[in-house]
């Protein structure tokens, strides 16, 4: 009997210790910090609307011509709705160019908005051009970028509306933005009205082509000491420099930011090269190879900057696509080497 009780008292007593234990661990316990919720993104008023108000004022530069006449023919206004929905695709490109430099998407609602309306617009131009011509608007380059624009904006909005997906639009509002570009400027834009005015905007396409392809080099160089660095780091070969370089995480995060100023100065040097071939050329810029070189330049290194921050391309992959970037873009450059002639009196 005596033991029994003992027996009871003992695994009383050592209950009792794992509970005042327990009651010690749990106070002396680090608390886990509570997540905070994430602030709704600002959007600053003051500066959003500066890209919008200067393709406002190119659209209404382009509406001259079109507008001497006191009723536009149904060719006039197709060109006059294409060209509104070009302004209307700027939105998608401020929003891709925002999402290179800050990786957040913050504008892209109010640039589906309008990518929505634009898409519209291209429509009714699509339409009133066909009725003109009598069959569908796919004679010549133009038209068929226009038409091809079109198609890819409906595929995009298609596409969004069943499953919801927002990344595809960092490649897609460019491409569209500049095709419809493209294929507004068929139409005769208006003449320079000045020879200083002529000379100034060349002499900022070649100031933003200077700057991009300065960060193009930058970029360019980062990758080829990437893979230095990662093949002496996998091979466990220490190289005589390979103390002196730097680690492979800061040299991923200088091609990320040295690739999103390229983009963005180089994307802002074709649209400037587009305009003023148009106004200097008429019709017949399109037609020249280094136009078509520079395109497809423009169009991988759009690419490029898709796979890198939408799809998440790092490392050797992303390294071996810039060099391959970089190597278009000097034939590119080597193509337009006759440049300086055009400063020539």
């Amino acid at each position: 009997m005596m033991d029994g009780q003992v027996r009871k008292s003992m695994v009383g007593d050592i209950t009792a210790g794992r509970g005042r234990a327990e009651a010690v661990r749990h106070r002396h316990r680090p608390r886990r910090p509570v997540p905070l919720r994430p602030h709704p993104p600002r959007h600053h008023a003051g500066t959003a609307p500066l890209p919008f108000a200067l393709c406002l004022l190119f659209f209404i530069y382009l509406m001259c011509p079109l507008l001497k006449n006191s009723v536009p023919t149904l060719y006039e206004m197709s060109v006059i709705w294409l060209r509104a929905a070009v302004v209307l695709y700027s939105a998608g490109l401020l929003h891709a160019i925002l999402t290179v430099l800050r990786r957040r998407a913050r504008l892209f609602q109010p640039a589906l908005v309008a990518f929505v309306a634009g898409a519209m617009l291209h429509l009714v131009s699509l339409v009133e051009e066909t009725f003109f011509l009598g069959s569908l608007p796919l004679h010549d380059t133009y038209e068929t970028a226009s038409s091809c624009a079109f198609l890819i904006a409906l595929v995009f909005l298609f596409v969004y509306w069943r499953h919801r997906i927002q990344s595809h639009g960092v490649f897609l509002f460019p491409l569209v933005f500049v095709l419809a570009l493209i294929g507004s400027l068929g139409a005769p834009a208006a003449t320079w009205s000045s020879p200083k005015l002529r000379d100034a905007w060349l002499m900022v396409h070649v100031a933003l082509v200077l700057a991009g392809y300065a960060a193009l080099l930058v970029m360019a160089a980062s990758s080829i000491i990437y893979l230095i660095q990662e093949r002496h780091l996998k091979t466990k070969d220490p190289g005589v420099l390979t103390d002196r370089l730097p680690p492979l995480g800061t040299l991923d995060e200088l091609i990320t930011k040295s690739m999103a100023i390229a983009f963005v100065l180089i994307t802002l040097a074709v649209i400037a090269a587009t305009i003023w071939a148009s106004i200097e050329s008429g019709s017949r810029w399109i037609t020249e190879p280094k136009i078509l070189i520079s395109l497809v330049t423009w169009t991988l290194y759009l690419l490029l900057t898709f796979l890198r921050v939408t799809v998440g391309w790092r490392g050797r992959k992303a390294a071996y696509m810039a060099i391959l970037v970089v190597g278009f873009s000097t034939v590119t450059w080597a193509a337009h080497a006759g440049l300086r002639n055009l400063f020539a009196p």
